[in-house]
């Protein structure tokens, strides 16, 4: 999902978090949202990435693969071939600015805020018992709103309540149940998280982790 804040296309927050559990269960508390010494965003995105620019930047275990066809149509360009059936399952955020460059009946496609599949793991499972689908990619992009989501609490309420027509404590008590599992720290951690979660709940399956650059719509590897 978009970053509403204004933060650049290619940011990567470093978060540290406190606990406060005098309260009716476990809530996450920002105490810095930001450390500036730290963040050269360009320099932590590359070093965790691996740009695709031809055939031989995908992974060997890749290469030859739906999950490598699906890195040569989108990001090198290779003409679209006509698929009679879905051959992988791509989860992938909600953010309307992402597009996949793809071809017609090539994959399913989840998406939900952040990329965070736990709560649709009954269509992951269908699409593997029943589509047949045996590679996965879970996809991030760069300045992602579910980073930081406390600081958009306000913002939440109201908009609940003026937009969607809820009562403010039922808009309050939505967003502190839903708030911790909905945030993620980072980008990268969370789909390298996703990832080896999935695997271990489908483990004849193949998972790839993946980032979404939104400055340039271009797709990378993730190194793990």
């Amino acid at each position: 999902m978009s970053n509403i804040s204004g933060t650049s296309g290619d940011s990567l927050l470093l978060n540290i978090y406190f606990y406060q559990s005098n309260l009716p269960g476990i809530r996450k508390y920002r105490i810095c949202e930001q450390v500036g010494v730290l963040i050269n965003s360009n320099r932590i995105i590359m070093e965790s990435l691996t740009e695709i620019r031809t055939i031989e930047d995908i992974y060997p275990e890749y290469r030859n693969t739906p999950v490598g066809k699906f890195l040569e149509y989108h990001n090198l360009g290779k003409k679209f071939e006509k698929h009679d059936k879905a051959e992988l399952l791509i989860g992938m955020c909600m953010d309307s600015r992402l597009i996949l460059n793809i071809p017609k009946n090539f994959t399913y496609i989840l998406r939900t805020g952040g990329a965070n599949m736990r709560d649709l793991e009954f269509n992951i499972s269908y699409a593997i018992a029943v589509g047949g689908v045996k590679y996965i990619i879970v996809m991030g992009h760069t300045n992602c709103a579910m980073i930081n989501l406390m600081s958009k609490k306000d913002d939440f309420i109201k908009g609940l309540v003026e937009t969607g027509g809820w009562e403010k404590y039922l808009a309050e008590e939505h967003f502190y149940q839903s708030e911790p599992v909905h945030e993620i720290r980072n980008e990268i951690e969370f789909v390298l998280k996703e990832t080896k979660r999935l695997r271990l709940k489908y483990r004849k399956v193949t998972v790839a982790p993946m980032l979404y650059r939104v400055k340039t719509d271009h797709v990378y590897l993730i190194r793990e």
